[in-house]
């Protein structure tokens, strides 16, 4: 075979130079040409959206900015509301056994509210606080999380994270969802809807619902009630469905929320010193 082509390629040289050399040239005013269809495409793409409403920002063009009002404190002002502040938020421990005497509902709903003063990028406020007090939901949603929580422990948390969480006494039984005389559920919206049906992009919705949370567990600090930080594994899916929640909105946190038990136990654990979790530059 190759004894046939040398011949034909050393008599035809030309011809097989010539041929390459106008394919090539043939693909570069393709390539050319099909550019120009891609630039002008993009043009009127870019025209489209111009024309459109994508290019309108969530809030009003318009909106109107105000004066920051801000009175300065003394530093000892400063220094003794910080403090305190700390001192407060010191003694936050999580309590897993609580007593079923219940709370004035306005005190939850400032706290909530407190929740909702948040940051959030763009401020699309990506949050969806559920609270829970009705004794039937609130065994429902213990079912739900104990039927999952039994399946955590046995098969899919693994040796090595069971021993760790033996010294803290935990296991699947949630007697405390169906004590606590409220259970706040907090949801992150990772999409919302404009009034014309399309979808609102909530930027940093992560970060947003983490900070609310923060908020959140503070607030409930503050007021001299306590909570646990329960992030139900796998639960997500059948809690969101349990409470009517759309497709948008992903379980972040399981609070019970309430006074302690008079005979409430909590682990003799201590935080790290201020030197450790500190750096200043």
């Amino acid at each position: 075979m190759i004894s046939e082509v040398l011949p034909f390629c050393s008599k035809y040289w030309y011809y097989v130079i010539l041929g390459i050399v106008s394919c090539c040239f043939a693909n570069v005013l393709f390539a050319r040409k099909r550019g120009r269809k891609l630039v002008d495409n993009g043009k009127d793409n870019l025209e489209k959206i111009s024309r459109g409403d994508d290019d309108l920002p969530a809030l009003p063009k318009d909106l109107v900015h105000i004066p920051f009002v801000y009175e300065r404190p003394s530093e000892e002002k400063l220094k003794n509301r910080a403090n305190k502040f700390y001192k407060i938020c010191n003694a936050r421990r999580t309590v897993r056994f609580f007593s079923p005497d219940p709370v004035p509902l306005g005190i939850i709903h400032d706290i909530i509210r407190a929740a909702g003063t948040a940051p959030s990028g763009a401020h699309t406020e990506p949050w969806t606080f559920v609270l829970v007090s009705n004794d039937k939901m609130k065994g429902d949603i213990r079912d739900v999380v104990e039927r999952e929580e039994r399946l955590n422990y046995y098969k899919r948390m693994g040796k090595k994270w069971t021993i760790d969480l033996t010294p803290l006494k935990t296991n699947w039984v949630k007697e405390y969802l169906t004590t606590a005389p409220y259970l706040i559920l907090v949801f992150k919206q990772t999409y919302g809807l404009l009034p014309d049906g399309r979808k609102k992009i909530h930027y940093y919705h992560e970060m947003s619902v983490a900070i609310a949370c923060g908020i959140l567990l503070t607030a409930i600090q503050y007021a001299g009630l306590v909570t646990l930080t329960s992030t139900p594994l796998n639960c997500g899916p059948a809690l969101r469905s349990l409470l009517g929640r759309p497709p948008s909105e992903k379980l972040c946190l399981l609070l019970p929320v309430g006074y302690p038990a008079v005979d409430a136990t909590i682990p003799n654990l201590h935080r790290k010193p201020l030197a450790d979790i500190l750096v200043e530059i």
